[in-house]
C-alpha cells in the first residue's frame, strides 16, 4: 500500500469518526437554521382567543419574540411558566412584544390550554400550517427572536428552560433592547 493511500484512508477514517462522535454526543436539538440573519416573514392569523385579526406589522420597529406552540405539546407545558414570566419580565419595555403562534391545533383546545395555564401575550393562530412553514419550523416548541428591524437574530428549537432561558435574557433579548 502507498503512503498516498495509506494517509487518504486515514483522512476518511477520520471523517467517518467524526461523523460519528457528532451523531452520539452532539447536541441534537442544534439543527442550523438559514433563517437566522434575514427578514423575518410578515404573518397574520386570528387571535386564538378573540378571533380578531392579528398581525406582525402591527409592531414594526420592535423586538419581538415568537413562540411556537400547541396544546398537545408535552415540552410546550415544560416552558410555558417560564414564557409567563419572560413576558412579566419585559413587558413593560415600550419596545418589546411576545406573541405566541398555536401550531396544529383545534381552537376550543388551544384557548382551553391558555386558559388553564395562564396567558399575558396574544397568540395567533397558524390556521393552515403556513406561518410554520414560512418560519422553517421542524417542531413546537420552538422560539424566534425578531429584532426591530424586522430580522430574525436567533432561533430555538425546544423548551426555554434553565440555562436556555438565562441565554435567551442575557444574551439575546436585554443587548437587542439596550441596543
Amino acid at each position: 500500500m502507498t503512503r498516498t493511500t495509506q494517509l487518504m484512508i486515514l483522512v476518511v477514517l477520520f471523517a467517518l469518526f467524526s461523523l460519528l462522535y457528532q451523531g452520539l454526543w452532539g447536541d441534537p436539538r442544534h439543527i442550523p437554521t438559514v433563517l437566522v440573519g434575514t427578514r423575518a416573514p410578515v404573518f397574520e392569523g386570528p387571535d386564538v382567543e378573540t378571533g380578531e385579526p392579528l398581525s406582525s406589522e402591527r409592531f414594526k420597529g420592535k423586538v419581538i419574540l415568537v413562540n411556537f406552540w400547541a396544546s398537545w405539546c408535552q415540552e410546550c407545558k415544560i416552558e410555558h411558566d417560564n414564557l409567563l414570566r419572560l413576558h412579566d419580565e419585559y413587558k413593560d419595555h415600550p419596545e418589546f412584544v411576545m406573541l405566541g403562534i398555536n401550531y396544529q391545533d383545534e381552537p376550543p383546545k388551544a384557548r382551553a390550554y391558555l386558559q388553564r395555564h395562564g396567558s399575558s401575550f396574544s397568540h395567533v393562530r397558524d390556521v393552515n400550517g403556513t406561518l410554520a412553514i414560512d418560519f422553517g419550523v421542524y417542531g413546537v416548541p420552538e422560539t424566534f427572536v425578531i429584532d426591530k428591524n424586522g430580522v430574525i437574530r436567533h432561533k430555538w428549537i425546544g423548551p426555554i428552560v434553565d440555562d436556555v432561558y438565562a441565554n435567551l435574557t442575557q444574551n439575546v433579548l436585554t443587548p437587542l433592547l439596550e441596543g
